[in-house]
Parts: C-alpha cells; structure tokens; sequence
C-alpha cells in the first residue's frame, strides 16, 4: 500500500508594487484566477483564512498538483500607507511632481538611456505628463472661452445700463476672469475624480516616488523595508520546504534589497528553507538608472552572485509598463563577472494567453502589467512553463521548476546605465 508523501510547506511573501489599496485585492486577484488556471490545467486550488499569528495580511493556499499535495502561506508585505502618504491631495503640487519627475529624468540623462533600453515603459513614464498637460490645456481653454464669453456678455449689459462707460470699466474683465478661473478649476477637479480611468495622477505620483530622492529609499520605506526582512528571516527559521519572495513592478527592487541586507546580515540559515525570489514585471532600471541609486545597484550586484538563494526574473514584450526581458542587473551595468542571478524568461503572452484573450487585452496596459498574477488560457500544461499557481502551490522549488530551462533568447543584457557607482 502506497501512501502519498508528505505536503510540501512553502511561504510565500508577496510584496505589491506602489499601489495605494488594501492589500485583499491580492487574495481576490489569486483566489479568482487560481481558480480559473486550475479549471484550465487540471489541478486542484483551494483558499482559506491565514493561519493564526502568520503576518499581518495573507492567505492559506492547498494545492494539489503533479502527484504531491502543498500547503502554501501567503502573507503581503503592506507599504500601502507610505504610497499614499508620497500622493499630494492637491491638483497644483501634482503638476509640481511633474515638473520637478521630469527635470530629474532629463537633466540626469536616464530618460534618454531608458528609451534605448525599452521604449514602452518610457512612454508609459511618458503618458502622466502628456496627459496631465492636455488636461491643464484643456481646462485652461474652457475658461479662456468662459472668460471671453462672460467679459463680452457683462460689457454689452453695462453698456445697455449706460454704466461706467461703454466697455463698463473693469467690473466685465474681472468677472470674466473669475468665471474662466473657476471652470478651468472645475475641468482640472473633474478629470482628477475620474483618474481610475485615465490613471495620469496615480502614474505621476508612481514615476515621482523614484525621482524625489533620484533612485534612493526615504527613511521611512528603508524601515519598512527592515520590518520585511525580519519577517522573511523568521520564516526562514520554520519548518517550511521554500520560502519565496515575489516582488511585482515596483516591489521587485525592494525584494531585491531586502533579500540583499537579509543575506549580508548572515540571516539565511545553511540548513533552512530553500530560498527563492520571483521578480514580476519589473522596472528596476526605472531607479537603478537614476544618480543616487547607489544602495540600488550595490544589492544587485551583490544578490546576482549568491549561492544562498535562487532568482528567477520574468516578464513579457506584451507587458508595456515593464522593462521585458532585460536582464537588471546587467542593463544596470554592475553585473560582476560569473553572475549567477537572475535568470530571465518570458512569460510570452502572444504565446500563453489565446488569440481571443490577446486581442481583449491588447490595449489594457494596466491589465496586463498584472497578468503575471492571472490565468494564462494557452499554457500547452508543461509544468516548466510560467504558471503563477504552480509556482506559489506547487510542490517543487522555483530553481527546481525552472532547472534546465534555458533563458529567453532574446534578453537584453548590455550595460546602459551612465551611472554606475554603488557607494555613495
């Protein structure tokens, strides 16, 4: 009589990239599509509440795939308060963001070295600012017009009246000037309300993040960031098969620093969980590029050659909001000769989702930024193919999914940065 083996344990630490929501999006995101790609690939997923004292926010996954049953714990490393904190409420200290985000961009260089690497996430950096100027053009042409049509309308009724001349003095010019203030304020409120539409604001303030302190972590992200690696270095001392960071767009260079410093400090035990990191969608170049990321791309050369951990970097051509398959350490220029990390693939969303889902999905930037966390309806079933749910609820290790596998041949691995320093 043959019974099963023994559930694989995993942890899983999810760290989002800047986004402003509660963090129970994630467990929708994941219990919807999990579902979804379990339905596809003929395997079993199940959600329940965290377990007890498991981390702040999180999740219980059973998966039941490739002969072997895991038991998953989710936990997401919440920074969500400090990205609303970095979102000015008014509509002018947004448009001063924008200037000073795009005079740090350009008087350093990096946008243009950016767009030689991957011209999509540079349009996408792009769009805030062109939106948010054809917005204040826009609103400043609707009162224009309210000024111009006030000021006439009030001068012919003072003219009627005999008033104060036939121009009627200033009282026209003035009220004219106060109605186009307030309309184009009106216009500016109005495309701000609606900004889940047209995600200018909220883009504006993600790009500002990096560039206030030209690719350095304020004070209060660094602690946030401790707080992390105390959380994964606890894990790491339980009885668990795998302890996996997964770092999405912006959370991929936290991950990266975090697991870094963790690594330094000698906090990754020799007989403990294999220790895995995931980066999703990044855009690591996006910091790394800038004059004072020096804290940046000293942990990437760093982690790139450590044997204490295993780094697995995949992204998509599809994906306009990422820096696909460019190789961060090495685009970044500080990759040290004999790197190990990380290995880039593509997720090949041409490939993995159908034609149908594609050409739904096509133009949903936002969308397909996170469909790295989705279901993808054309995976051929191999396991060794990019599959979120495998990965997180499956019963093997990242390097063991991905051993033997080789890189997408088209990464991009020559160093574009013009700074290079790691030491301030």
């Amino acid at each position: 009589m043959t019974t099963d083996p023994a559930p694989f344990r995993r942890k899983v630490f999810y760290i989002p990239g800047y986004d402003p929501i509660h963090p129970r999006r994630y467990r929708e995101l994941y219990r919807k599509e999990g579902a979804a790609q379990a339905a596809l690939s003929g395997y079993g997923i199940a959600l329940a509440p965290k377990a007890p004292g498991s981390g702040a926010y999180g999740w219980h996954v059973t998966g039941r795939m490739e002969g072997r049953s895991c038991e998953t714990d989710v936990e997401v490393l919440v920074w969500s308060d400090i990205v609303r904190g970095s979102m000015p409420g008014s509509i002018p200290a947004t448009y001063a963001q924008l200037v000073r985000t795009a005079w740090t961009y350009i008087s350093t260089g990096a946008l243009r070295r950016l767009m030689w690497l991957r011209k999509g996430p540079v349009i996408a950096a792009l769009y805030p600012v062109g939106a948010l100027l054809l917005q204040l053009a826009l609103a400043c042409a609707a009162g224009a017009a309210a000024w111009w049509a006030l000021t006439a309308a009030v001068a012919a009724a003072f003219a009627l009246a005999g008033l104060a001349g036939p121009a009627g003095g200033p009282v026209p010019a003035l009220a004219g000037l106060a109605a186009g203030a307030a309309l184009a304020a009106l216009v500016l409120r109005w495309f701000k309300r609606r900004d889940g539409r047209f995600y200018a604001y909220y883009l504006m303030h993600d790009y500002a993040f990096s560039a206030r302190w030209r690719g350095a972590n304020p004070p209060a992200l660094e602690a946030r960031m401790d707080a992390f690696g105390a959380q994964v270095a606890a894990a790491l001392g339980e009885a668990y098969d795998e302890v996996l960071v997964v770092g999405h767009s912006s959370g991929a260079h936290l991950g990266i620093s975090v697991l870094a410093d963790l690594i330094r400090a000698g906090r990754v035990p020799a007989n403990g969980p294999a220790l895995s990191f995931l980066s999703l969608g990044q855009v690591v170049p996006m910091m790394s590029f800038l004059p004072d990321a020096h804290r940046l791309r000293a942990d990437l050369a760093f982690l790139s050659m450590r044997a204490e951990l295993a780094w697995i970097d995949v992204t998509a051509p599809g994906d306009g909001c990422a820096f696909a398959l460019c190789d961060p350490v090495a685009v970044s220029g500080v990759q040290p000769a004999g790197a190990r990390w990380p290995r880039v693939y593509s997720a090949a969303f041409t490939q993995t989702l159908r034609p149908e889902t594609w050409k739904a999905l096509r133009w949903r930037f936002f969308r397909l930024h996170f469909q790295y966390l989705c279901a993808f309806d054309a995976l051929p079933g191999s396991p060794s193919d990019y599959d979120y749910f495998r990965v997180t609820a499956g019963p093997r290790t990242l390097a063991e999914r991905f051993e033997g596998r080789p890189q997408s041949v088209s990464r991009i691995d020559v160093p574009a940065s013009k700074y290079t320093s790691v030491a301030a």
